[in-house]
């Protein structure tokens, strides 16, 4: 028996996705043979971890809402592990971490009980109010700022962010009866992720004009241009199918994603480049580590939940 939230503009979409993958592995292997001269392993290398990206989601959409947080809850942990990997910790600060990873089982709870209260505020406020507590224990109060700081920083990004693509699950049927809470949740994936390749692919074509040379020197103005638009005329084509937005609200919704994609991916860059790395990891073979896949996701999923539950979608 599927999930009822699997109707048919979700499983259409999905079929979509399907299709562009079994592209994208045609051209790499046609890339392959027709240049044998050329190096095509980190394209190929992306595009089979797509695959097992959007397959591993697939069965936890059809196995059911649980199965969609406990994969959102592995995801945050395996980002937050990832960011803690990377960024200088003290030593005082290993004990202090096991309260933090706690914390991710105790924020899909909330998601899973749809008690939106609880959700909002258990990491601003009380794992705000709570971290320091051990630290102040242990007595070290050398780089104590910092190591707070960060802390709280990784945990609003990997579980409280991520965290509001699930809540899109709970949400009420009725605000979308296209397709439900997996629509929204299909339609924020679909054009955070589309939106990278926009602007990576706009920005290797026609970048000229650097954006923010000091943070990430590959952005150019025509990419993020270009990508906006290209996300934006997604927006409205898939809204329809997923959404109970109107044009306008798709196009204005389009552009808003966009835009906070690209501040997404910039502000992880920022990181990296402040800890002199070129990729948070390399769980993720093609692509560099979970952040560098799940940075614009950060900014778009908050930004997108609020807008659907502010105007009642």
């Amino acid at each position: 028996m599927f999930p009822a939230y699997l109707t048919p503009s979700v499983v259409w979409v999905g079929a979509a996705i399907l299709a562009v993958l079994v592209l994208a592995a045609a051209v790499a292997l046609a890339l392959t043979r027709l240049r044998p001269q050329r190096d095509y392993a980190e394209l190929r290398a992306r595009v089979a971890t797509w695959w097992l990206m959007v397959g591993i989601f697939a069965v936890a959409l059809v196995l059911g809402r649980v199965w969609m947080l406990v994969l959102f809850g592995a995801v945050s942990f395996l980002a937050l592990k990832e960011y803690l990997s990377v960024i200088p910790t003290r030593r005082a600060d290993r004990r202090v971490l096991l309260w933090a990873y706690l914390a991710i089982p105790v924020q899909y709870y909330w998601v899973g009980t749809e008690w939106y209260g609880m959700f909002v505020i258990f990491i601003p406020i009380y794992m705000f109010l709570f971290l320091p507590l051990p630290m102040l224990i242990i007595g070290e109060t050398q780089g104590f700022l910092r190591a707070i700081g960060t802390l709280h920083w990784g945990l609003m990004a990997t579980v409280f962010s991520l965290s509001h693509a699930a809540f899109l699950l709970v949400l009420p049927p009725a605000g979308n009866p296209v397709a439900g809470g997996a629509g929204l949740l299909l339609f924020l994936l679909i054009l955070t992720e589309a939106n990278d390749v926009a602007q990576y692919v706009w920005g290797k074509t026609l970048g000229r004009h650097k954006v923010i040379p000091k943070v990430s020197p590959g952005k150019t103005w025509e990419g993020l241009v270009g990508g906006v638009l290209t996300t934006t005329a997604l927006s409205a084509g898939l809204a329809p199918l997923l959404t109970p937005f109107s044009l306008i609200e798709s196009l204005c919704i389009g552009l808003l994603l966009g835009a906070a994609g690209f501040v997404g991916d910039v502000t992880i860059s920022a990181i990296k480049r402040d800890l002199g790395i070129k990729d948070s990891g390399a769980m993720l073979p093609g692509h560099g580590g979970i952040l560098d896949r799940l940075d614009s996701l950060t900014y778009t999923a908050p930004l997108f939940f609020h807008v659907v539950r502010y105007f009642n979608f």
